[in-house]
């Protein structure tokens, strides 16, 4: 979610230190801009872009460029923990449940630098929020909170996953309530309602148990669709609406039509085109399946442990669709 800047000058106070102190922003060139109520690094597209495009490792460049020219922007700290959660995912993914997804995996050592960066960028909006109670920091805090409850989940961590979910849908509660046209704090609630109606009876049953808040699928569809126009979560919120139609409400055609957006617009990304493959494998296109695998294995060629778990994937589903 981020991108490169210039320092600022001392004695001005940056746009969003003012947002979270009740001043007027001034206008920003170079070191950042204000679009949708927000007060962005000038890098933030770009890093954005980075991620989406399957380069992690210089979105993260950028991220770390970000935080020392504005150290206590919350920003430069979540685009880093973006960047490494969409690693975790693509080298967690695997065929389950007649499913590809990332669906379970241990902890490892870099989940702690994970946590780290997502724990600064929630300090750092709290801390502005004592000052001022903004949209800008109630996005960003509940975005380090959701950081978090998406590698707890990952992990298979169902308390710290329901507890840290719930601090994350409070802030984008409040966010909404501050700035009800703020698409990006659509996603995050979107996200929550959604995933609270579609968890398991058990679940649901320690849900009413712990009195975590419940949601609505329908609500769920309908905010991600509002969060697709989000300046720093539009397309998370298009890839996991379309995650959520394949896998809860086998709604493929529409869940296709969502991915097939993000392959035309990131090719690149071999994420995109694996998930893809298999929505188009649900409705016994075979042989179009068999080419987004392929493409897939294509895009994923720069000898990562992401690139390695792509191919592992493809070989996997090709056998499924194609016998080979």
């Amino acid at each position: 979610m981020v991108l490169a800047f210039t320092p600022l000058a001392q004695a001005e106070k940056p746009s969003y230190a003012k947002a979270a102190a009740g001043e007027p922003a001034t206008a920003r060139t170079g070191s950042g801009q204000a679009t949708g109520g927000l007060h962005l690094p000038a890098e933030t597209h770009e890093g954005l872009q980075l991620i989406f495009r399957g380069e992690p490792a210089r979105a993260i460049e950028i991220a770390r460029r970000i935080q020392q020219k504005q150290p206590e922007h919350p920003v430069g700290y979540l685009l880093e923990a973006n960047a490494m959660w969409w690693t975790f995912y693509c080298e967690a993914c695997e065929i389950k449940w007649n499913l590809v997804d990332a669906w379970k995996r241990a902890k490892l050592p870099a989940d702690e630098e994970y946590f780290k960066q997502a724990d600064r960028a929630i300090q750092l909006a709290e801390r502005a929020l004592k000052e001022k109670d903004t949209a800008e920091m109630r996005l960003y805090a509940g975005s380090g909170w959701a950081l978090r409850a998406r590698l707890h989940g990952l992990r298979d961590e169902k308390l710290a996953t329901a507890r840290t979910g719930v601090k994350a849908r409070t802030h984008f509660l409040r966010a909404i309530e501050l700035d009800a046209e703020l698409a990006d704090a659509y996603t995050g609630m979107g996200l929550y309602n959604y995933y609270a109606d579609a968890l398991s009876p058990f679940l649901k049953f320690l849900r009413w148990f712990m009195g975590i808040p419940g949601g609505s699928k329908k609500e769920g569809v309908r905010q991600l669709e509002m969060g697709m126009k989000g300046e720093l979560t539009g397309i998370e919120a298009q890839f996991y609406l379309s995650k959520c139609l394949r896998n809860y409400d086998q709604k493929y055609e529409r869940a296709i039509e969502l991915m097939q957006a993000l392959v035309e617009r990131f090719p690149q990304n071999p994420i995109f085109r694996l998930l893809l493959g298999d929505m188009q494998a649900k409705l016994g296109r075979n042989q179009q399946a068999a080419a987004s695998y392929r493409a897939a294995e294509k895009a994923a060629n720069d000898g990562s442990k992401c690139a390695a778990r792509v191919h592992q994937v493809v070989q996997q589903a090709l056998k499924a669709v194609t016998g080979e």
